[in-house]
């Protein structure tokens, strides 16, 4: 588990990582921790790489509430808990869904406590992200969200549940990445989350509305990764009638 602490008085950032320590020792979880001074530098370093992140309230040059605000923007599945010796300020934490607050000064029990509801928040939540970089910015896709790519000249444009994402990159790469999350081409520019395939239709593979043509050369090969990602057969039906909507279907389009 990767954990960021965000903390401006070098005493207070050292003990969490001492208590840190304690509680890998203590529970055999294995953690990396990283440490950072103020609000800018940490966001300057943010790649949605952390899965917990502790973060003090008063810092230098911008406090830990907008810290957490912009935070939220590009990541809105990492755990936050604030510290801060301000009681009235962290119980404003559900403006930016911080999971809970510790005060300082910090004892072990307490922090150990509150850990661990973090840690299986962690667990609970586990999910595939995929981290895009472009004009300066980052942002966190969860993998599941991601209807299809298409890909334009020298960029990716990613269509998403959350709006569309534009990178500079190669299909190549990319494809090598989403492989194992049952991603597959349905043509030279366009990669499909079988997932979200709603139905192929008049040679298009139909994903969340749209139409994508399925290129002659590739027919063969996405029709037999579609219908061995469905398991070939549901209810005793051909994946093929399955495609000519005769039977009810899920929110996903596929059988109910």
């Amino acid at each position: 588990m990767r954990i960021a602490i965000a903390e401006d008085e070098n005493a207070y950032a050292e003990k969490l990582r001492e208590y840190l320590r304690q509680y890998a020792q203590d529970y055999g979880q294995a953690l990396e921790t990283a440490c950072y001074s103020d609000g800018v530098s940490f966001l300057d370093s943010l790649r949605g790489q952390f899965d917990l992140i502790l973060l003090d309230i008063s810092m230098p040059l911008m406090d830990g509430m907008e810290t957490a605000r912009r935070i939220r923007t590009t990541d809105p599945d990492v755990v936050i808990l604030f510290v801060t010796n301000l009681a009235q300020y962290a119980i404003r934490g559900y403006e930016v869904d911080a999971m809970d607050y510790i005060l300082k000064p910090i004892s072990y029990f307490a922090f150990s406590q509150r850990l661990n509801r973090a840690v299986s928040r962690v667990k609970s939540h586990t999910r595939n992200y995929l981290v895009l970089s472009a004009r300066g910015s980052t942002q966190k896709l969860n993998v599941d969200s991601i209807y299809y790519v298409e890909s334009q000249a020298h960029n990716l444009i990613f269509h998403t549940e959350t709006g569309e994402y534009t990178i500079v990159g190669t299909m190549k790469e990319i494809e090598e990445k989403l492989l194992r999350f049952h991603f597959f081409r349905c043509n030279k520019g366009d990669l499909v989350a079988l997932r979200h395939v709603d139905s192929v239709q008049d040679g298009c593979a139909v994903v969340h509305g749209d139409a994508l043509l399925i290129s002659r050369a590739r027919k063969n090969e996405f029709m037999e990764a579609l219908t061995n990602y469905v398991g070939g057969v549901v209810l005793g039906m051909s994946i093929s009638w399955i495609f000519r909507g005769h039977i009810p279907e899920s929110r996903n389009g596929w059988p109910a």
